[in-house]
């Protein structure tokens, strides 16, 4: 937990700049792949998944170290070799865990914020899912454990081959010559975002491009089929949160007004996208049938509002920045503590998202996250001991919760009173 917060006060700030970076680039060059929204709903959406990993809310199946106790057939050294090995085992099994994310219908949900954005750029890349629970892959690294991989090796080498597939989401990089027949590149990596029907589900190699290769998934960009990015049942909201259970609750929904009792049981483990003839008729979703003419969902939006989004998305950075850097020092003052902590991050992304969706009720949400706030400082007459540090901050951040509040509620209550002025409208066009 210490260890993984560390390496992101790290990560995080260098994962920022480039996509800043990308931003800039892109508009320098006239080509702007990040819109704003957008950008602040994927970094959004990283800001959830590193807390959910930091705060381990995952429940680990605790099978590599049963299988490496009894399986291991030998015991070796923490060598290159090993750790060549190990990136090898698990790219391979990342193949395999892409490649049923999008084969298996619930599955899919894990998976399926990280293609939900409507463009490609470096900041989709921290779409990452928080609603896996329960990791039971770790039955593919049978190999490393016959081999007798250490666990401490897979635990170094695991987060490098995560951070290794960020760089390839992007539109700014063409072909790679020779590195086309060897590694992902991002013109791989845009034929597996895109919805064309010539693209679905290709591609799903994250570092090395030969497994798609060997199992036949391989598929070259096209000069004459741009890809178009997003996911055919368009989420339609900025909000991570909402977007990672959309599809877990279609199932359920499905799972529940199905008079197929045969698919009640079995909607969850077919193809991704299965829906019972029943509810599929009586219970229909939007879907994009030509790919290439629809609309993207955009929200209105300005200037001042903008700049306030922003404004707030770097006090939750600031905030989470503060988590990682003192998670060790926060739990030994109370255990319960990193866990309220977390639920205010949540609830943080979760009032700002719902404020550019524009949602009627965005201002309730973001004054329960400032309630909470408040409650979190004065009921412990600081910041999780923040003010050994800075005396002051309970009064900073209680003035910061006030103002934010306002001018949010203010906010909300501007876009809906546009909102309504737009329906009355179009209903007397």
């Amino acid at each position: 937990m210490e260890t993984y917060g560390k390496i992101l006060l790290i990560a995080m700030p260098a994962f920022l700049v480039l996509v800043l970076f990308e931003k800039w680039w892109g508009w320098r060059k006239g080509f702007d792949t990040v819109r704003n929204m957008d950008m602040i709903s994927s970094l959004s959406s990283g800001i959830t998944n590193v807390t959910k990993s930091v705060l381990e809310l995952t429940i680990a199946i605790a099978i590599y170290p049963f299988m490496l106790k009894y399986l291991a057939l030998t015991q070796i050294e923490n060598t290159f070799l090993v750790y060549f090995l190990t990136f090898i085992i698990l790219d391979f099994n990342g193949y395999w865990v892409h490649r049923w994310s999008h084969e298996i219908n619930l599955f899919w949900n894990l998976h399926v914020i990280h293609h939900s954005s409507e463009e490609y750029n470096l900041a989709c890349a921290l779409r990452q899912s928080i609603s896996a629970f329960f990791n039971m892959f770790t039955i593919l690294l049978l190999p490393a454990a016959l081999l007798g991989i250490p666990e401490e090796v897979i635990n170094t080498v695991a987060p490098l081959h995560l951070f290794a597939q960020f760089w390839y989401h992007t539109r700014h990089i063409g072909k790679m010559g020779f590195l086309e027949k060897i590694i992902v590149t991002p013109s791989h990596h845009r034929v597996h975002h895109a919805v064309n029907p010539e693209y679905m589900d290709k591609n799903l190699s994250q570092i090395l491009i030969i497994w798609d290769k060997i199992f036949g998934t391989f598929q070259e960009e096209r000069k004459d089929v741009p890809p178009v990015y997003g996911i055919t049942r368009p989420a339609r909201t900025w909000n991570p949160i909402k977007i990672n259970f959309q599809h877990l609750w279609l199932m359920m929904k499905d799972a529940w007004h199905t008079h197929n009792w045969f698919d009640k049981f079995t909607l969850w483990f077919r193809h991704t996208g299965y829906r019972p003839a029943d509810v599929a008729e009586k219970y229909p979703v939007s879907k994009i049938d030509d790919v290439y003419h629809f609309d993207k969902y955009d929200t209105k939006t300005s200037p001042a509002f903008s700049a306030w989004t922003w404004l707030q998305l770097l006090m939750l950075l600031l905030f989470i920045s503060y988590l990682f850097g003192k998670i060790a020092y926060i739990n030994s003052i109370d255990a319960s503590y990193i866990y309220w902590y977390g639920g205010f991050v949540f609830l943080s992304v979760y009032a700002l998202t719902e404020l550019m969706d524009r949602n009627r009720y965005a201002a309730v949400w973001e004054l329960l996250r400032c309630g909470l706030g408040i409650y979190l400082l004065f009921s412990q007459e600081d910041w999780f001991g923040a003010g050994q540090w800075l005396s002051s901050v309970q009064y900073i951040l209680a003035g910061y919760f006030i103002v934010s509040a306002l001018v949010s509620a203010w906010f909300a209550v501007k876009h809906h009173k546009e909102d309504e002025k737009k329906d009355s409208s179009s209903v007397y066009a």
